[in-house]
C-alpha cells in the first residue's frame, strides 16, 4: 500500500444549493407530506412513530415500541426505567446540565442531585394553522405570534406595503387573519420566492389558488379562471422566517359550511385556508360539514450543504503494487530470514502474470499491472478515516494516470 499526500490544489470545498419540493394535503384534519402515506403496524399505531404529515427529526425509534424491558438507568431500582426507545437524559450534578424545557426553578426545586432528567425520542414537526380573530386590541388583548410577527411585516413593507400592518389595504391588528406556521426542517435556510401555491378544495373542485405571480411575497389569486376574487392579493409570504398571513375574506364559493370550532356555517374563504392543521378543528369540534373542504400547499425550500472535493492521483509508474494475497504467484517457496540483527525476506518471489490471451495455450508476455477497488484517506497520523470503494475495479496499467474524485459532505 502506498501513502500519497493530497496536493495544494487537490482538496477544495464548494457549496452545493438545492430546491426541495414540499407538498401538503390537509383533509378531515390530517396532514399528509410529500404523499407519505399513514402507516400503521403491529409494533406501533404509526410505524415511523411521529403522526401523517409530521417528519421526524433524526428519525429515532423508527417501529421500536415502548415496552417496560426491567432495566434501569441508574444504580437504584427507582431511578428511570427503560422502556425499550431511544431517548436523552441527563443526571442532576454540580455542572447544572438540564433541558432547555425545564426551567432554573424546576431544576433547583423538583429534582435532587442524582436524579435523572429524561425527554422522548422522536422529536417531530408540521405545518400549524391559527386562525387569529383578535391579533392586536389593546396592550390587554393581543396574540403573541402576531405581535412578535409586526415588526418584521413593516420591514418588509418596502417590498410590498401588503406587508405593512397599517397602510391603505387594511390594519391588520384589527383583521381576522390566518398564519400558517412551516418549521425550517422543511425548508432550510429559507423558502424559494416564487414557488408558493395554495389551493382551496370544495367537494374535490379547485375553487381557489394563491401564487406568488411577482416573486416580491405578495400571494395573489390566479385561479380558477374567472373565479371571484381573482387577480386580487389575499395575503403575504414570509419566505425566511417561514409563515404564511392570510387576510382574504371574500367568499370562494356560496355554499356555506362549519370551519371554525363550535361556530356557525360560514363560506370558504382563505382566511379558513388550512382548516384542521393542527388548529383543533375536526368533525367532531366544527361538524359533519367541514370534511367537504380539503386543501393543498406546495412550496420549494432552499438548502446549502458544504462539500469537500478530494483529487487522489495515480501517477504513471507508481501504484503498481498489491497487498491482495493472488497478486503474488502461488506456490512459491518463501524463505525469511530473521535473526536478532535482520529481517530480510527472498527477493526473487514472482507477481502473477494476469495478462490474459485470447489464444489456448498462450501466455502473453508479463506485463506490471493491478486492480485499484478502493481509495482510503488518512489523517496526518496516518489514523483511517474514509474509505471510498469503486463499484467496479479499475485497472492500473504502468504507463497510465488515473485521478479519482471524491466528494463529502460536511
Amino acid at each position: 500500500m502506498s501513502f500519497k499526500k493530497f496536493g495544494q490544489n487537490s482538496v477544495f470545498t464548494n457549496t452545493m444549493r438545492a430546491y426541495p419540493s414540499n407538498e401538503f394535503v390537509i383533509f378531515n384534519s390530517k396532514v399528509y407530506w410529500n404523499s407519505v402515506p399513514d402507516q400503521s403496524g403491529a409494533r406501533n399505531p404509526q410505524v415511523r412513530n411521529v403522526p401523517p404529515g409530521h417528519v421526524s427529526l433524526y428519525e429515532y425509534n423508527i417501529d421500536r415500541p415502548e415496552v417496560a424491558t426491567g432495566r434501569y438507568i441508574g444504580t437504584r431500582s427507582l431511578d428511570i426505567q427503560d422502556n425499550g426507545r431511544i431517548y436523552p437524559w441527563i443526571s442532576k450534578d454540580t455542572a447544572g446540565s438540564s433541558f432547555k424545557t425545564v426551567s432554573p426553578t424546576s431544576y433547583q426545586n423538583e429534582f435532587a442531585y442524582g436524579d435523572i432528567l429524561t425527554s422522548k425520542y422522536p422529536l417531530s414537526a408540521s405545518i400549524m394553522r391559527e386562525l387569529i380573530t383578535t391579533p392586536y386590541a389593546n396592550t390587554a388583548s393581543y396574540n403573541q405570534h402576531y405581535v412578535s410577527m409586526r415588526n418584521r411585516l413593516n420591514f418588509y413593507g418596502a417590498q410590498s406595503p401588503h406587508y405593512k400592518v397599517t397602510s391603505s389595504f387594511g390594519d391588520k391588528d384589527k383583521q381576522t387573519l390566518n398564519l400558517i406556521s412551516i418549521p425550517s426542517i422543511f425548508f432550510g435556510s429559507q423558502m424559494k420566492p416564487g414557488t408558493i401555491s395554495l389551493k382551496w378544495y370544495f367537494t374535490g373542485s379547485l375553487i381557489g389558488e394563491l401564487r406568488d405571480t411577482k416573486h416580491n411575497g405578495e400571494l395573489v389569486q390566479v385561479g380558477p379562471k374567472g373565479s371571484t376574487g381573482s387577480g386580487s392579493i389575499a395575503g403575504v409570504a414570509l419566505y425566511n422566517e417561514g409563515f404564511i398571513m392570510l387576510t382574504g375574506s371574500w367568499a370562494l364559493h356560496s355554499t356555506a359550511i362549519r370551519l371554525t370550532t363550535g361556530s356557525s356555517a360560514v363560506n370558504p374563504k382563505w382566511i379558513y385556508f388550512g382548516a384542521g392543521a393542527q388548529d383543533g378543528v375536526t368533525t367532531t369540534t366544527a361538524g359533519a360539514t367541514y370534511s367537504s373542504a380539503s386543501f393543498g400547499l406546495s412550496f420549494k425550500g432552499t438548502t446549502d450543504t458544504q462539500v469537500m472535493t478530494m483529487l487522489a492521483y495515480a501517477p504513471r509508474g507508481l501504484v503498481n503494487y498489491s497487498n491482495n494475497p493472488t497478486f503474488l504467484k502461488y506456490d512459491q517457496p518463501r524463505v525469511y530470514y530473521t535473526s536478532s540483527q535482520i529481517y530480510e525476506q527472498p527477493s526473487d518471489i514472482r507477481i502473477k502474470n494476469t495478462v490474459s490471451s485470447a489464444f489456448d495455450d498462450y501466455e502473453v508476455a508479463f506485463k506490471r499491472q493491478v486492480y485499484i477497488s478502493r481509495v482510503a484517506i488518512y489523517d496526518k497520523n496516518k489514523n483511517l478515516i474514509g474509505i471510498a470503494t469503486l463499484s467496479n475495479p479499475v485497472r492500473k496499467e504502468e504507463d497510465r494516470d488515473y485521478m479519482f474524485k471524491l466528494k463529502l459532505d460536511i
